[in-house]
């Protein structure tokens, strides 16, 4: 294991110049850091998006694109403005207004991917100049030479193997010699054309890329000191986590808290490489270290909420004491890439929580009506309570069920996992519930 660092930073935090020369003075304080991950500057991704939309007019597209440039240039007129920078610059603006005019973006996944490319490719521009402009010898590196992907646009997988190859033969010479700042977010397939791993995929991609170099640290650099018990909106007795192991962070990331992408932590788990997640507003106040194991494990560590969560029951008589009725419900679903979060099951009935409505069609619900009564209910929210010690009986019979006995619950979620406890609940009762959890439990 090296003692290399790979650092992100999210939109927020290269949102103009003054927040990236926070950042390059973060990067200069870890000196072993090598890879430097961004995103796009905070609003030019909602931004992009909105220009994959099929009900873009031109006024509307050409303000979007002027929106874009204006965050770019300001940036850039900061930095001095100087040549090279400046022409790189403006090839990609004029790249982003050709590839947002073409014809054939919306029928083109793509063309999706490529347009969405453009503000971490702009990001890794300027902020590799801010960095040489502080005295760090840095580089701007294209990340589609070595991340590479499956053509799934929009949620391509990563080719493990084909990273730690590319990564080892063009970065790994000059690493000792060079920060290689890069982007976060896109990758490319096996014919060259540009992917993306999702949105919120910067993390995960700095995550691959620390894979790739055997990294001892990934830092995570956002807008708020680590990851707290619950999030901070929600109740002002929210607190930050100085410590957390990669299962109760994974349950965390996978229930709702936005601070981490769900798989970030996977690649990390595999060469055990610890995470830190903090403010780079304020990097010397602290923050959260994500590690293999800690010392203090509470029974309670923390709150997650997930909003707009579909709960599907099937009922059907023919599952008593019947076999292989959950086995074609999981073939369907898997054959229609529909992934389950939450099960439930009695004799004559399953119920099941999905977490994207919009996949969830007429047509599946139509094949599911085929051999079950189907009944779906939404407006609903996912409290998960995250801890150890698998929630000893004692604990959730007076401090959990207690507190959550005023709330209709729609499901109970528990044994699966030592690490959390789920309840489904009316979406209008959530914050109520995280805030009683919170106040009994910490």
């Amino acid at each position: 294991m090296s003692d290399n660092i790979v650092a992100k930073f999210g939109g927020t935090s290269v949102a103009d110049y003054d927040a990236m020369v926070r950042c390059a003075n973060v990067v200069k304080s870890h000196p072993n850091t090598r890879v430097v991950v961004v995103s796009a500057s905070s609003g030019v991704t909602n931004y992009l998006v909105r220009l994959n939309e099929t009900n873009v007019d031109e006024a509307e597209r050409s303000a979007i694109l002027q929106h874009i440039a204006d965050i770019e240039y300001a940036i850039l007129k900061h930095l001095g403005s100087p040549k090279d920078i400046q022409a790189a610059l403006a090839i990609l603006l004029s790249e982003l207004a050709q590839v947002a005019t073409d014809g054939e973006l919306f029928e083109s996944p793509w063309l999706k991917d490529k347009l969405l490319s453009y503000g971490e490719r702009m990001s890794s521009l300027l902020f590799s100049e801010v960095l040489r402009q502080s005295g760090i010898s840095a580089v701007n590196a294209d990340v589609t030479q070595v991340l590479k992907t499956d053509a799934n646009y929009s949620a391509a997988v990563p080719d493990i193997e084909a990273i730690a190859y590319e990564v080892k033969k063009t970065w790994l010479p000059e690493m000792a010699e060079t920060v290689f700042v890069t982007q976060g977010f896109i990758g490319s397939d096996s014919e060259g054309n540009i992917t993306t791993l999702g949105r919120g995929g910067s993390d995960y991609s700095a995550a691959l890329l620390a894979e790739a170099i055997n990294a001892n640290e990934l830092q995570i650099w956002t807008d708020v000191i680590g990851i707290y018990s619950t999030d901070p909106r929600i109740t002002e007795h929210a607190r930050p986590i100085p410590e957390i192991s990669f299962d109760e962070a994974a349950e965390m990331a996978t229930f709702g808290a936005k601070i981490l992408h769900p798989a970030t932590l996977i690649p990390a788990m595999r060469k055990n490489i610890k995470v830190f997640v903090g403010s780079s507003k304020a990097p010397l106040d602290g923050g959260t270290w994500i590690y293999q194991n800690v010392e203090n494990k509470p029974t309670y560590r923390a709150i997650a909420v997930r909003k707009q969560q579909v709960l599907v029951t099937l009922k059907s008589p023919n599952m008593l004491h019947a076999t292989g009725f959950l086995a074609k419900v999981f073939t369907l679903l898997a054959n229609k890439n529909l992934s389950v979060d939450l099960i439930t099951t009695s004799e004559i009935s399953v119920a099941l929580t999905f977490d994207n409505s919009q996949m969830l069609t007429d047509d599946i619900i139509n094949d599911l009506s085929q051999f079950a009564e189907v009944n779906v209910d939404t407006g609903l929210s996912l409290v998960a309570v995250i801890g150890n010690r698998s929630f000893e009986r004692e604990d959730y019979d007076n401090s959990l069920l207690t507190v959550l006995k005023d709330f209709r619950l729609r499901m109970v979620c528990h044994g699966a996992s030592q690490n959390n406890f789920c309840v489904l609940v009316d979406e209008s009762d959530d914050t109520r519930v995280v805030e009683e959890l919170h106040t009994q439990l910490f």
